[in-house]
């Protein structure tokens, strides 16, 4: 096998700098096609020309059957609720702790450090914990204070709960019921415009589009202090995760109701600027978004159309039989590849990529109002990229693209 397409371990961020174009170390490229089945996963690929078919035809079963009108009041109502009911099931089981945090957001970690004095960190839609307790694990400070809030009851309790929230090594911990779209203040037991970082990990996704202004409003006027950051990871668009989903999942574009009757949407990278720069990503940001890489540990965030029995992440041969109707021209079950074999050049395509390209990038009518809104900026953009990674089925010979989103975004005064 190819030298370069060994791997170590990695030792910074998945998204690259959209000025160097420069692959960060330890990733895992894959230099050469015949590779491709000598390892489980792949970092920095991008999608195959006929990845167009399959989210074409994968969009098709979904639009010809989604969420009928009368039925998406019910999902939109107290969505926490059913955050509640989910983390009532899963307890702290389901999410992995997010110990790549510390590769992705080296600033967030400064604030660790011995000596770094007093620092605040929030993180906002904290589930169980699983940014915050990673972080006051290997906390040095003994200045620094996390803050964890999240919209379900049952989610604080968990953190609550867990051997570190009553006497922390270092450092302190709090933790409050808060809904991040709320229109009535922030949290008591929180200084307005006290935080250093704000952590949104898969939160904005869960979000109606309508409660986005909402949410990115109150962590810029109440939230962070001048020049606080927030770091943010979610879902892409055409994510694994969007193209399983079936019929009476699909509440709008590019937003889903899961079995288990929590939402999720997924982004393109200038939904993400727009939200807080109210401005489109630009060229250099688009590039460098085409170059990126992936976290090497696994990030199953609860991925696609799970139920309300499911307590751990799902093993990849069920992820495999859910993606079983989503056909290529050739019937095989891919939902990359229209061949399990590798290409053959000799052979004629069986289709041409420009027989299905890839969709056209949407836009979420609620941000294009922000574009030419004439109101100044509110934050910048320290990093904005997407990551993209191949997970591979050696034994069926089976190729599955996953993409996130990642950004960090700095308060201007």
């Amino acid at each position: 096998m190819d030298t370069a397409s060994q791997s170590t371990k990695k030792a910074s961020s998945s998204v690259q700098e959209a000025a160097t174009r420069k692959a960060p170390f330890g990733s895992r490229f894959l230099t050469n096609d015949t590779d491709v089945w000598n390892h489980n996963a792949w970092d920095h690929v991008p999608p195959p020309d006929d990845q167009g078919e399959a989210i074409s035809k994968a969009l098709e079963k979904q639009r010809s059957n989604p969420v009928p009108a009368e039925e998406k009041a019910k999902y939109n109502d107290k969505p926490s609720r059913h955050w509640d009911n989910f983390y009532k099931m899963n307890a702290a089981n389901f999410f992995r702790n997010r110990k790549w945090l510390h590769n992705e957001f080296p600033e967030l970690v400064a604030g660790t450090k011995a000596g770094a004095g007093p620092f605040v960190v929030a993180e906002i839609g904290c589930g169980a914990g699983n940014s915050a307790y990673p972080l006051l694990s290997s906390n040095q400070n003994p200045d620094l204070k996390v803050f964890a809030y999240d919209y379900s009851p049952h989610a604080v309790k968990l953190v609550q709960r867990n051997e570190l929230y009553e006497a922390p090594p270092i450092g302190s911990i709090e933790a409050a019921v808060w809904d991040l779209t709320s229109r009535s203040g922030i949290p008591s037991n929180l200084k307005e415009g006290s935080v250093d970082v704000a952590v949104l990990i898969f939160v904005m996704s869960a979000l109606h589009p309508e409660e986005w202004a909402q949410a990115v409003d109150n962590v810029y006027k109440q939230i962070l202090k001048p020049g606080g950051l927030v770091v943010l990871r979610d879902y892409g668009r055409y994510d694994l995760a969007q193209l399983r989903f079936k019929s009476n999942r699909l509440l709008d574009d590019n937003f889903y109701i899961r079995g288990d009757k929590t939402r999720v949407y997924f982004f393109e990278i200038d939904e993400l600027s727009l939200m807080f720069t109210g401005k489109k990503a630009t060229a250099a940001q688009h590039a460098s978004a085409q170059n990126c890489t992936v976290e090497k540990e696994e990030e199953e965030e609860g991925d696609g159309d799970r139920d309300t029995t499911t307590t751990t992440t799902e093993p990849l041969e069920q992820v495999i039989h859910a993606l079983s109707d989503v056909k290529l021209s050739d019937g095989t079950i891919s939902v990359s590849e229209p061949s399990t074999a590798l290409p053959n050049p000799s052979l004629p395509l069986l289709l041409s990529p420009q027989a299905y390209p890839m969709p056209e990038p949407e836009i979420h009518p609620s941000l294009l109002t922000l574009q030419n809104s004439g109101s100044p900026p509110r934050f910048s953009t320290e990093q904005l990229g997407v990551d993209r990674r191949l997970l591979v089925n050696r034994k069926r010979q089976l190729k599955m693209y996953r993409v996130w989103m990642q950004g960090q975004f700095r308060k201007l005064p």
